[in-house]
């Protein structure tokens, strides 16, 4: 099961390209890194199953999650993509996208992006991100949100 990941959302000029890059490297070469080390042994043993806990934004991209969602879409093609070799080998690769989930993932994201400097970016976005997304994305998650025992009862 992969489910390790970092969160980061924001105007897209006021996010350093060494924390694209450590996103990258956790979201989507983490588990790389991770099927590269089980399937070839799953593909001997001409067994297995890899579960991957993605997010919805692997699907859709959602304003001010560029990065994040680049790296969800990464996981998908990666996945779709493995899916076919290793059915091969009797291997199975789910991939389980939730919407919103409540979780102290998302608090700290959003107390991240409440500390951050927005002067890399104009007055207007700024204002949009801090006033609407940030208050409105809070809402939707109180009132939207998924248990992370609600994903792990689909899940299984």
């Amino acid at each position: 099961v992969s489910n390790a990941g970092v969160g980061m959302a924001g105007p897209l000029e006021c996010q350093s390209l060494a924390a694209m890059q450590s996103l990258m490297d956790t979201n989507f070469f983490g588990l790389v890194r991770l099927v590269k080390e089980v399937l070839p042994d799953m593909k001997r043993r001409r067994g297995g199953h890899i579960v991957v806990i993605s997010s919805i934004m692997g699907l859709q991209g959602i304003v001010f999650n560029d990065i994040y969602s680049a790296s969800k879409f990464a996981v998908e093609g990666f996945c779709e993509s493995l899916v076919v070799q290793a059915l091969r080998f009797n291997v199975a690769i789910s991939l389980v996208e939730p919407g919103p989930v409540m979780t102290e993932f998302e608090t700290k994201l959003y107390e991240e992006a409440e500390r951050a400097d927005y002067s890399r970016t104009d007055p207007e976005t700024a204002e949009i991100f801090t006033k609407l997304y940030l208050r409105n994305s809070r809402d939707v998650f109180t009132s939207l949100g998924q248990t992370p025992e609600d994903i792990a009862e689909v899940t299984v």
